[in-house]
């Protein structure tokens, strides 16, 4: 394997998905995870690729950018960034902002990853969308207008009320972006953001720079 690591064949909703560990930097990442600390991001990418990031029941447990590869079938593949935490301020440096929004420029596409059972019944889960969209446009507006879809997680942890409570964040937020359910912890949903994914990435190939003129060849 040329990026190291192992490759193993995870299954989720029915389907099989191979996947591999990558060491390397977010410089490589097609798709970039955002969101409040302890939304679910490091046990998102756990579920999806082969990428082991901390896991714990209290915020900040990511302090780097982790990578990971989904492989869809044989010959279809991109590269995950779990992006750390971002929090209020972080455009003006707040906790480790500024280098973390840094990270999510270089990615083509951001999952916006959503606690939407969040312990302190006060948090408003559409309120935490808004104010990282607002960190977003403040860094960069181009980083802004990127495109952004919502990943709603945590299903599991209110499976009653799952579907009623996500559809009801999405009518506040009036998002009109495509948007997932998904439980991280299980891998529930996650199979068809991942497939989403791909054909989004393979329908907005990014155009390749035109190449230099070599002067070696005696062409002025």
């Amino acid at each position: 394997m040329e990026c190291g690591g192992e490759e193993i064949i995870a299954e989720n909703d029915g389907g099989f998905v191979a996947v591999e560990v990558v060491d390397g930097r977010a410089a490589a990442a097609d798709v970039g995870l955002v969101g409040f600390p302890n939304a679910g991001k490091s046990t998102f990418i756990r579920a999806v690729s082969a990428a082991r990031p901390r896991v714990a029941d209290y915020p900040f447990t990511t302090l780097h950018p982790n990578l990971g590869v989904v492989r869809i079938e044989n010959e279809r593949s991109f590269v995950i960034a779990d992006i750390p935490g971002i929090i209020e301020g972080a455009a003006e440096g707040a906790g480790l902002g500024i280098q973390f929004l840094k990270h999510v420029m270089r990615t083509r596409l951001l999952l916006h990853v959503v606690d939407i059972a969040p312990m302190d019944e006060g948090v408003d889960p559409a309120q935490q969308v808004r104010a990282i969209e607002k960190e977003l446009k403040k860094f960069q507006k181009e980083l802004f207008e990127r495109p952004r879809w919502l990943v709603l997680n945590k299903a599991d942890v209110i499976p009653e009320t799952a579907e009623k409570t996500a559809k009801a964040i999405v009518r506040k937020l009036k998002w009109k972006a495509p948007w997932f359910l998904v439980s991280a912890a299980t891998g529930e949903g996650t199979q068809k953001v991942c497939y989403a994914v791909m054909e989004f990435l393979e329908a907005n190939k990014p155009h390749p720079k035109p190449l230099a003129a070599d002067s070696s060849d005696g062409v002025s």
